[in-house]
């Protein structure tokens, strides 16, 4: 393993489900949680911000589609605020409340599900991820990105802001290359830091200088 690449799974290779409390596992309310996470971080808002609220709204009880769906939009808004996640939070409310229906109804509760619609395909399961209210090309990479650490039918999602990332360090950006780069049990580890060096430049340039 390259001396950079250890380095950057060394300081940045926690994945962002991690970071939000959220212990992956081919599980429904993991994978409920990472769709929320994936619809938080899609916003034009800091990663900070939208962990935070993510752990806000797990722990008022919206961590399964049931959960979710038994807050009032008052408590969401009021999960949201106090994740400080605000500028977006009414519409946001709306959304997840939306989303909780909808796993609800067409997977049963069970994002697995969604897996088996997919046929394992990730262009397929793009297709129905899409489905989702506040999920666009953005919230599929997102949530992709993550799964791939218990999916690994997804395996490489290697998307654009991983490659600026791995650009950045002088690493290659063709996918098979760089997902070659680390044992695919990394791969989730290895694409969220490369994401996170994509959008800190200064992280960039101290890990180059290690």
């Amino acid at each position: 393993m390259d001396a950079v690449v250890k380095n950057l799974l060394h300081e940045s290779g926690q994945t962002f489900a991690e970071e939000a409390g959220i212990t992956l596992k081919d599980q429904p309310a993991a994978l409920f949680k990472l769709l929320v996470l994936a619809n938080l971080l899609s916003a034009r808002i800091s990663s900070d911000i939208a962990i935070a609220a993510a752990r806000e709204l797990f722990e008022a009880g919206g961590g399964t589609a049931r959960g979710m769906g038994k807050l009032s939009w008052q408590d969401r808004v009021d999960a949201l605020g106090r994740g400080h996640y605000v500028r977006y939070d009414e519409s946001t409310a709306s959304r997840l409340g939306d989303t909780a229906e909808m796993v609800q109804d067409k997977y049963q509760g069970d994002m697995r599900r969604l897996a088996i619609e997919a046929e394992r395909d990730p262009k397929k399961a793009a297709e129905l991820l899409q489905e989702f209210p506040g999920i666009g090309p953005t919230g599929v990479d997102i949530f992709s990105r993550e799964a791939q650490a218990i999916w690994p039918w997804l395996r490489p999602h290697i998307d654009d802001q991983v490659k600026k990332g791995a650009e950045r360090l002088g690493l290659p950006t063709e996918a098979g290359e760089l997902a070659g780069k680390v044992p695919d049990k990394d791969l989730a580890r290895f694409t969220a830091a490369l994401v996170r060096v994509a959008h800190d430049k200064k992280l960039a340039d101290h890990l180059k200088a290690a």
